[in-house]
Parts: C-alpha cells; structure tokens; sequence
C-alpha cells in the first residue's frame, strides 16, 4: 500500500469530517511521517503490523521523548490505522495490542492572581504609555490579548483568530469556533471590552487594517496575527512586569483563567464548558485545585476543626 497516498487520505478525512485544525492536520502528518521513514527498512507504516508497532514505540521511547508525546505519536497512529480498517484499505488494527505510555495529569505552572493581576495592570500602563520600542499600536493591541484571554481562557489559535465582529458587537458574551468545529460561549469582562474597544480605534486608523475579517490582522499566511507572535511579545511583556520568561505563555494564562475561577468557586463543569474541553478528564488536571478550597472550607468553618 501507498503510504504517501494514505497519509494525504486520512488527512483529508480529519479536515472534512472532524473538522481537524490547520495546526492539528501538520501535527498528525508530523507524526505519520516520521514514523513511515522509521519503518523504512521494514514493510512501511501503510503495511506495518503490530511487531513493527511495538518495535516504533520503543525506538520512540529509547530516544528520551516525554510521555505525553509517546501518547500523542501513538494517538495518531491509532486513528490512522483506525481510518485503514473503516475505508477497507487494511483487513486489521495493528494498534489494538499497543499499550498507552503512562503520562502524568500534572498541572502547568500557574501564575497567582497577584502575579496575573501585575501582569494586566503592566499593560494597561503601556497602553497608555509605549514603552521605547514599543510602539503605540503594538501595546494596546497587546493589551486587548491579554485582557480577552484572561477573561476568557481562550486557546491561543482561538484567541489570535477571533473575528472584529466580537468587538464591534460589544456584548458582555460571545459565542466562539473551537476545536472539532464546535461552538462554545465564553464571557468578556468590563475591562477586557474597554481593552478591545482602544483597540478597534487604533486598528482602524491603519488602512492595511479596516477591511479584515480579523480583530487582529496581520500581513500573515492566514490574515490574523501568528501564535508565535503572540507568545513572544507576552513572554518580552512578563519580562518587564518582572515575572520570569519562562514562567508566562498563553497557554499558563489559560490556565490560570481556569484555576483562577476554581479558587475563588466556580464549579468543575462550568470550567469544562469554558475552556471547550469535550471530556471532563480533561478537566480533571484542576482537581487539586477543588482539594484544595474544600480543605480550607472544613478547617475554617467544621465545628470539630483544629
């Protein structure tokens, strides 16, 4: 069988039936094609069976790869071969012996809300005040991305995605695309509408900008500003609120927007909704979290308590 041709295949079953994500087809197409030149010297992926399988993992393994992408390289084997056997194209699933490497539901770091709040009111202060270097429009546009994903948890391909029509609607909620084509509702805050709003009058001062779908537009392949972009200009931005680089992303933004409502009450489930997680396991990473506030509630208010 022709793997090439498999591969193009399945990708193109994920796109149109599952509504898999530009990002996420690279990263499946990643993963199969390393593993087809692995196999090379043996029967090719298309045709691998389940010692070949075995023998992969342990490679994949021995090469010091973390759990977690053991776990994904091996997600995307499954669902390939899965794919294989419904089209008819393999008479058996060579993944239905593999076992799953043990990864561990740990918790990314987090930033409190006093480290979180430095954070928002630092660029706030730029926004009003470039700092050198930085120029007017590039800090309130930063501005208005850490104010929305801080009050939304939104993923970062949603959040540098997200259409103007968010913004010029102004509402205190707003209904966005996630992963699987599936739509979600996420609030916006007071200040995060404030922060958009600035944005929408800088923005529409640049000619470049006025006709874009996109609420932040970018001269980029896919016409809003790239992730990467994003992620760098927030870690410069930590930086000089004196937070640790290291310590900042959007995605820990994310899930201190999680563990954040959690502290301070929200239910388990909200959350999941929030974030968009289709499978409350997927939540359960903030357990600890509830833990926590349940035991402070017990100490602080059971009659019997030390």
């Amino acid at each position: 069988m022709n793997t090439a041709s498999a591969i193009e295949a399945f990708l193109e079953m994920m796109s149109a039936e599952r509504g898999a994500s530009r990002n996420t087809l690279e990263a499946y197409r990643r993963d199969l094609e390393d593993a087809h030149r692995s196999l090379a010297g043996k029967a090719g992926l298309a045709d691998a069976d389940s010692a070949d399988l075995a023998w992969l993992m342990e490679r994949i393994a021995a090469e010091g790869f973390a759990a977690t992408t053991q776990a994904r390289k091996l997600s995307a084997l499954r669902q390939f071969f899965r794919f294989l056997y419904a089209e008819g194209l393999r008479g058996d699933d060579p993944t239905g012996t593999a076992e799953s490497p043990k990864k561990p539901r740990s918790l990314p770091g987090v930033l409190s809300e006093a480290e979180t709040g430095r954070l928002l009111d630092r660029a706030a202060v730029e926004a009003s005040a470039p700092p050198p270097g930085l120029s007017r429009e590039a800090a309130v546009r930063l501005h208005a991305l850490v104010e929305v994903l801080y009050a939304t948890g939104l993923r970062v391909s949603e959040l540098v995605g997200l259409p103007v029509s968010v913004a010029l609607r102004d509402e205190r909620f707003f209904v966005v695309r996630g992963k699987g084509n599936k739509e979600r509702m996420v609030p916006l805050s007071g200040k995060a509408r404030e922060a958009m709003g600035a944005w929408l009058a800088v923005r529409s001062t640049d000619a470049a900008c006025a006709d874009s779908p996109f609420l932040f537009p970018a001269r980029s392949d896919t016409g809003f500003l790239p992730r990467q972009v994003f992620a760098r200009d927030l870690k410069a931005l930590a930086v000089r609120a004196g937070l640790p680089a290291s310590a900042v992303s959007p995605h820990v933004l994310r899930h201190a927007f999680a563990s954040h409502l959690l502290q301070n009450g929200a239910d388990l489930r909200a959350v999941q909704m929030l974030l968009g997680h289709s499978d409350i396991s997927t939540t359960q990473i903030y357990t600890h979290v509830l833990e926590e506030r349940l035991m402070k509630l017990v100490n602080e208010h059971h009659p019997l308590a030390d």
